[in-house]
């Protein structure tokens, strides 16, 4: 049988598209483990994966801002890269992929040293920190977007799109309707803040909740610890922490989704063909990734893009219900494309450069 090492984490964006290859690895042979750290998120998730052996190592946030930890970190990867070593010397895995994320650089590192080939994928438009410095240990980028391939120089780049969860596609309206407790008949707005949630979107949908109700039932995504009890009897309002399972059922729900503009999450409501609003991380908390994401898609006219600095309560409000009314028109434009095969093509790659 064949072994494969999968790494990534920090951010459910760095893990979920993993978690989409393991069925497909399975049933073609795979014995699958995944090195992560031991405290990320990405253990909690791969932890559901009963068919995966999870390995703890160390690993070190690589950040471009001045920290204390900047200090004491690069220790850390440095521990985590000998503990890599020795954990792919004894596995003897017939190839790595690498999803990115702080904590993929160390397996990569060990990967390469122990003559073991290395593919990554990089979900979005420009290339984040950790598959910068993981790029010349790896025969193949694999992007999600097109553009990104010109970033990796000697051919190494090759676009594939991103992995997405079969069960995505399968999802249930019906279902997400009694999930959320809803009665009215009305059309539903999902808001997403991202794995990690994001309080200034939620700070702007529950001040013009109320007259969002009038007219949408309303699913809120509000990230760990961000839930509001005095909403939580409101009707046509349901809110979560963070949803899993039955994501696939309330993203069916939902007429128009607002956002983060995380690389994976965009390339999902391109495949189930949602309009959508796209409030990217600002300069000011990012490298500025997911605005160059949501630039892209907006060229396309596959969604709006709202500046959060410059964002107001009504200029909000009167961009869901531009974009609801126009929404025809955004699912035409992402009708035209297809995004679903980025499980098969990297699969492809993986099979095709897995050491004998």
């Amino acid at each position: 049988m064949k072994t494969i090492v999968l790494t990534g984490g920090g951010t459910a964006g760095h893990v979920t598209p993993n978690i989409a290859l393991i069925p497909e690895l399975l049933k073609q042979g795979y014995h699958i483990h995944y090195l992560g750290t031991e405290n990320g998120l990405e253990r909690g998730l791969i932890a559901k994966e009963k068919d995966v052996t999870y390995h703890v190592i160390k690993s070190g946030k690589l950040r471009r801002y001045v920290d204390i930890q900047n200090f004491t970190d690069p220790f850390r990867v440095i521990q985590g890269v000998g503990q890599s070593v020795n954990l792919i010397r004894k596995l003897k895995p017939n190839i790595i992929f690498s999803k990115g994320g702080f904590v993929s650089v160390p397996v990569v590192l060990g990967g390469w040293i122990n003559r073991v080939p290395v593919i990554i994928h990089e979900s979005d438009l420009t290339p984040g920190l950790a598959n910068k410095i993981s790029f010349p240990f790896a025969l193949k980028v694999c992007t999600t977007f097109k553009e990104t391939t010109e970033f990796f120089k000697g051919d190494k780049g090759i676009y594939t799109g991103t992995p997405l969860r079969p069960s995505l596609l399968k999802g249930d309206p019906e279902k997400g309707m009694k999930i959320c407790g809803f009665i009215a008949n009305k059309p539903t707005i999902m808001v997403m803040g991202g794995s990690l949630g994001a309080v200034a979107i939620n700070q702007f949908i529950r001040r013009i909740l109320s007259r969002l109700t009038t007219r949408f039932n309303v699913i809120h995504l509000c990230g760990n610890n961000n839930l509001d009890p005095s909403l939580e009897n409101t009707p046509g309002y349901k809110q979560f922490e963070y949803v899993d399972e039955d994501l696939p059922h309330l993203m069916a729900l939902a007429s128009l989704i607002i956002s983060r503009a995380g690389a994976n999450s965009i390339y999902e409501f391109l495949a189930l063909k949602k309009p959508n609003i796209l409030i990217p991380l600002p300069l000011s908390a990012s490298r500025g990734d997911q605005i160059q994401n949501a630039q892209s898609f907006e060229r396309q006219g596959f969604s709006k893009v709202l500046d959060q600095e410059t964002l107001a309560d009504d200029i909000l409000l009167t961009a869901i219900l531009d974009v609801y009314a126009n929404r025809q028109k955004y699912i035409y434009r992402m009708a035209e494309m297809d995004h679903t095969k980025g499980v098969e093509r990297i699969l492809n790659i993986i099979n095709e450069y897995a050491k004998s």
